[in-house]
């Protein structure tokens, strides 16, 4: 019968798209995992990955393979971590992919308290602000907001209820420029933008006498989303320009004097991120402990 631990190697390596990634995953070397691909292959008699000095793809039979074994590998963990439930306290890992706001905004409040409550769980954060595959990924949850949902998901809100987009610029900056008064307005100004991993550039959104008002503005920096948001404020509290974020990111600025608050009055507000995962009726017991530690949780 095929050794097991050369199926996960197989399909570690299918996942991660390279055996060095795929060893850092697992623990692993890459001449270990390549080893076992080896092993699996000459056993099976067909070549599963396609093999250069720079990538490494499923072949048409790996690919069909790994269809069949992702869901199967999965129902093995689930059934071996049923042993979970007989433990003092649960135990594992619980990997999480999440964007960079959560990240910075969400995450920090929870993970101390739910360290100090669960010792013996290992969470291991993917900052990913592009749409994923939980599942091909390998992650057990993402945060997410809604409108940037998989479906057949099972979603509970994770952090701040209500969130708001600011506008910001520093006081040399407004010294130099005037203070826009108007959503459109800055069109007349410099402004700082930031662009999504799938080239999307969004626009900066803005309530306005009892309408929204979606504002293209024009300026010499765009950033990844995210990746590099720290840059866009940085540049904004150098003088650089006029900066539009999560209103919790840019709240040290404030309380410092860095950035000063612009058209605050037409900040949009938004609903807060969700903790998603599938909606499969046993949970790991490492990520049904999160949820219920982050449903218990007041914000």
């Amino acid at each position: 019968m095929t050794d097991l631990q050369d199926v996960g190697a197989f399909v570690a390596v299918a996942q991660h798209g390279g055996f060095r990634e795929a060893a850092r995953k697992t623990g692993s070397s890459p001449s270990q995992l390549s080893e076992a691909v080896r092993r699996l292959e000459a056993g099976l008699g067909v070549r599963l990955l396609h093999r250069t000095t720079r990538s490494v793809a499923a072949t048409d039979a790996g690919q069909r393979l790994l269809e069949q074994l992702t869901p199967a590998l999965d129902a093995v963990a689930t059934a071996l971590d049923v042993v979970n439930g007989f433990r003092d306290r649960p135990a594992g890992r619980l990997r999480l992919n999440v964007p960079a706001s959560a990240s910075k905004l969400v995450l920090p409040r929870i993970l101390p308290p739910f360290h100090q409550a669960y010792p013996d769980i290992t969470v291991e954060v993917i900052v990913d602000d592009s749409f994923v595959d939980l599942l091909r990924s390998g992650c057990d949850a993402g945060i997410r907001y809604g409108e940037r949902m998989e479906q057949d998901m099972v979603a509970t809100p994770i952090g701040p209820r209500q969130q708001r987009f600011a506008l910001a610029a520093s006081p040399t900056y407004l010294e130099r420029h005037g203070t826009p008064k108007k959503p459109q307005d800055l069109l007349q100004h410099t402004c700082l933008r930031g662009r999504f991993s799938s080239g999307a550039m969004p626009p900066w959104e803005f309530e306005y006498k009892g309408k929204q008002v979606l504002i293209e503005p024009n300026g010499p920096l765009i950033v990844n989303l995210g990746a590099a948001a720290d840059l866009k404020v940085d540049v904004a509290v150098a003088g650089g320009g006029l900066v539009y974020l999560f209103e919790d990111w840019l709240q040290p600025y404030f309380e410092r004097g860095e950035l000063v608050p612009v058209l605050e009055r037409c900040w949009p507000a938004f609903p807060g991120p969700l903790l998603y995962y599938p909606g499969r009726r046993y949970l790991p017991a490492p990520l049904r402990a999160f949820v219920d530690f982050i449903q218990a949780m007041r914000w």
